[in-house]
């Protein structure tokens, strides 16, 4: 779960962007909040984001030190972070391979200032 400060701007850039597809979301009016679930796949299936929207927050959330960052496999590196790119989402380590070796990985960041790595699929 991660919090939002603006749920359309996320869902927009987790659908949109990513590719992910809202499962579900719901009001609780009584606890003024919002929960919407993301992911590629069924839960029953599927790892899902849960993102959730605390109504009438002015101030941005403090992400902490605790949290690091979502990862995401995609099959072309390359290609999702130039359409990233040009839809205006921020790419602050672009593509190439992982310090020590490994994989080819890059990171953007969503919204609220959380990172999300991208790793190719091979």
């Amino acid at each position: 779960m991660i919090r939002v400060k603006d749920l359309e701007a996320s869902l927009f850039f987790y659908t949109g962007l990513l590719g992910m597809r809202l499962l579900r979301k719901t009001d609780y009016p009584s606890g003024k909040f919002t929960l919407a679930f993301v992911g590629y796949g069924p839960e029953s299936a599927q790892a899902v984001i849960e993102l959730t929207h605390n109504w009438g927050l002015e101030e941005p959330y403090d992400i902490g030190t605790g949290f690091g960052h979502l990862a995401i496999g995609v099959p072309d590196l390359a290609a999702s972070c130039a359409r990233l790119k040009d839809a205006g989402a921020p790419i602050p380590r672009p593509p190439g391979p992982m310090a020590h070796g490994g994989a080819n990985i890059a990171f953007i960041v969503d919204p609220d200032g959380y990172k999300v790595e991208l790793i190719e699929r091979r």
